[in-house]
């Protein structure tokens, strides 16, 4: 691949992003008029969110675009922490956007509510929830091993609850203006915007936790390091070398190996190193990262600790 030029994950991520925007631009424009013309606050949340969702979109682009340009003289190991920064920059945007709507919601009950058509509710929730599905159905197909696809499908399935949440709180607003109860029809907009930002409130919060373990270089899943544990070890036998001391980290799509072996003197050159390092590279090739492969052959056991 020559620099500069992105790899075939790489295309293939820009594009599924470049589909959810679209989808984004369409439903937001759909949420946004809707919320307007029925009055309802948690349609209107659905709508802000749903463009916040674009701009993050946008900005999971230009990152995915950056990283995979590869190294610059500026940045000799490329930009892949801005695929972490990126998806926690998205998670604190989700959890401001769902505490402002959860102290909104509040002071709108404080208010004594507000009369919201609940058919209207039902049928937007319903119309929004397929939308999103369908969305979230695409990316994850797309992207299984991309955190950015996987952060953004994260998104839609969290568009989708609250599509959910809306479709079942305009029935429950129905329900009740048949009863005795019919004046608590006037907070069930409020209540389901609670509701909402209570069922996805998690979301935030592990995309932050994971945002901020790989940009403090933690090791990558437990299935991935067990393949590298697996190809090393293989490696190690087929060539009589010792125990080796073995760091793995992960950031964006770059995944970074450094095996490091404590041999007698006189028995190893550069060109057996070399060997060992073409052989990890060959086995690991089918990870669904760019793995950065450092092996090291010494003597001096300080070398490697």
């Amino acid at each position: 691949m020559a620099d500069g030029e992105p790899s075939q994950s790489a295309r293939h991520e820009q594009r599924a992003l470049k589909v959810s925007m679209a989808v984004s631009v369409a439903l937001s424009g759909v949420a946004l008029a809707w919320g307007l013309a029925a009055g309802s606050q948690v349609i209107l949340l659905d709508g802000v969110y749903t463009i916040l969702g674009l701009g993050l979109s946008w900005l999971a682009l230009y990152a995915s675009r950056l990283a995979a340009a590869g190294p610059t003289p500026r940045f000799p190991f490329g930009r892949e922490s801005l695929v972490p920064l990126v998806v926690g920059v998205q998670g604190l945007a989700l959890l401001g956007t769902l505490v402002y709507a959860a102290v909104e919601a509040v002071r709108v009950i404080l208010d004594g509510g507000s009369d919201v058509a609940a058919a209207g509710l039902a049928a937007y929730g319903a119309v929004s929830g397929l939308a999103c599905l369908a969305a979230y159905g695409f990316l994850v197909r797309r992207g299984p091993r991309s955190d950015l696809i996987r952060a953004e499908a994260a998104n839609w399935l969290a568009g989708a609850v609250t599509s959910l949440v809306i479709v079942l709180g305009g029935i429950v607003a129905l329900l009740l203006g048949t009863t005795a109860w019919r004046g608590a029809k006037v907070y069930a907009d409020s209540v389901l915007v609670l509701v909402s930002c209570v069922m996805l409130a998690g979301l935030p919060v592990r995309m932050l936790r994971q945002a901020a373990s790989e940009l403090l270089e933690s090791a990558p899943e437990p299935a991935v390091q067990q393949l590298i544990h697996e190809v090393v070890e293989r490696v190690r036998a087929a060539e009589g070398l010792p125990e080796p001391v073995l760091r793995t980290s992960k950031v964006g799509h770059k995944l970074y190996v450094e095996v490091g072996f404590v041999v007698p003197p006189g028995r190893w050159e550069v060109a057996d190193e070399d060997r060992v390092r073409r052989t990890l590279r060959d086995r690991l090739a089918a990870l669904p990262y760019n793995p950065w492969i450092v092996v090291e052959v010494t003597t001096d056991p300080e070398l490697v600790l």
